[in-house]
């Protein structure tokens, strides 16, 4: 089965073809400044990528120019599009509805565009997706696959915040969790790795790139979560600060005299590491100025690889223990240098990363000394292949006639 992954962002969309019986990537790509004169698209596998400037008024052009581009010219991955089995797309925010990935109806659209009250950005340009590819591949079956799915599984202790419960009762105010897909994904993976029945596991798994969330998987259970109600909780980011205390919200506000829109902004678009460093929200840029000498860059180094230590503490608690501690991710996967300062001091807790395997670059690894009680691994991470096998497998299930 060929399913198509889409994952539509406001002003872009990521896709990928993928054969999911033979695990085989057939094609990818993306559109990016859906909407701006300096539209562009990128298409091809990493050897035969090709970028074209490209009119994209809104996301249906930018879906009729993918689907153009999966038939025809160079970088041509199937000769019709009757090819295309299913689409599979990313949803942020499943709120209180979802647990599963869903087969896409009108009750599921509503359901979605409700929801986009929690993810304006991310919901929002996932309907303009959705309704794209019905105009371009009516009858084609769609599935919904949600990032906070993952994370319905978190018991109430850790999902309600201390606020008025009637808060929770009116808005649904509590905690979501992102990157449930990824998380997901790397834990079962972690499970293959140490050749151990992910039931007989405590993970701890970090998704650190330009958005940063840390899970505590207890068991195959999701039981705690860094992001929130919104991804801007939790660990410090490139651009958003994670966890502050909530009184500088209306101090800034008073002070600076922004509005809740301005504020929102500048928590998600001006801090992390870039806020503190002045330099980028790529950690490799801010490792860069901190070696020559940016005091700023160094602190916003610290300061990030703190933010995750405490982490790990904190879901070592939860859990009572844990077994391995599994990294994805930009940051996660290539930085050695953050790696070796976020474990640094922690090998009281049986946790000892082995410098030198560290250091070598490769696929799934194990980086953690022979002799460590707890393994530290590390998982590329393939929210796209997750996407396609759910899709996968309720499209194949309904064929069927399996209820799911």
């Amino acid at each position: 089965m060929n399913v198509l992954v889409i994952n539509a962002g406001s002003s872009s969309l990521k896709y990928q073809l993928i054969n999911v019986e033979t695990h085989t990537l057939m094609a990818k790509g993306i559109c990016e400044r859906v909407g701006s004169a300096e539209a562009f698209h990128k298409h091809g596998l990493d050897d035969n990528e090709v970028v074209i400037d490209a009119k994209m008024a809104d996301h249906d052009d930018a879906i009729a120019l993918v689907l153009d581009s999966l038939v025809s010219g160079e970088g041509a991955a199937i000769s019709s599009l009757s090819e295309i089995d299913a689409v599979g797309h990313r949803i942020v925010q499943g709120g209180k509805y979802f647990d599963r990935s869903v087969l896409i109806d009108d009750d599921v659209i509503a359901k979605i565009d409700e929801l986009a009250e929690l993810a304006p950005l991310h919901n929002g340009a996932a309907l303009m997706g959705i309704h794209a590819c019905m105009n371009h591949m009516p009858g084609v079956p769609m599935v919904a696959v949600f990032d906070t799915s993952f994370f319905t599984t978190l018991p109430p202790k850790a999902y309600m915040y201390p606020l008025p419960y009637e808060l929770y009762e009116k808005y649904a105010i509590r905690k979501y969790g992102a990157h449930g897909t990824s998380h997901r994904y790397i834990s079962e993976r972690a499970a293959a790795v140490l050749d151990e029945p992910i039931e007989d596991l405590k993970l701890i798994t970090l998704h650190l790139g330009n958005g940063c969330s840390a899970s505590a998987i207890d068991h195959g259970v999701a039981v705690d979560t860094s992001m929130g109600l919104t991804p801007l909780d939790g660990l410090m980011m490139g651009t958003r600060c994670g966890a502050i205390d909530p009184a500088i919200v209306p101090f800034v506000m008073e002070h600076e005299n922004l509005t809740a829109e301005e504020m929102n902004n500048l928590m998600n678009k001006q801090s992390g590491l870039l806020g503190i460093s002045g330099v980028s929200n790529d950690l490799r840029s801010v490792r860069t100025a901190s070696e020559e000498g940016n005091e700023r860059a160094m602190l916003a180094y610290d300061m990030f690889s703190n933010s995750v230590k405490k982490y790990i503490g904190q879901y070592i608690a939860v859990m009572g223990g844990v077994d391995a501690i599994v990294l994805t991710a930009g940051v996660g996967e290539n930085c050695d240098k953050m790696r070796r300062m976020i474990f640094s001091g922690l090998q009281p807790l049986g946790i000892v990363l082995d410098e030198e395997k560290n250091r070598h670059r490769g696929f799934e690894r194990i980086i953690s000394t022979d002799d460590s009680e707890v393994q530290i691994i590390i998982i590329p991470t393939n929210e796209e292949y997750m996407i396609a096998r759910d899709t996968y497998e309720i499209v194949h299930d309904q064929m069927v006639g399996i209820e799911p």
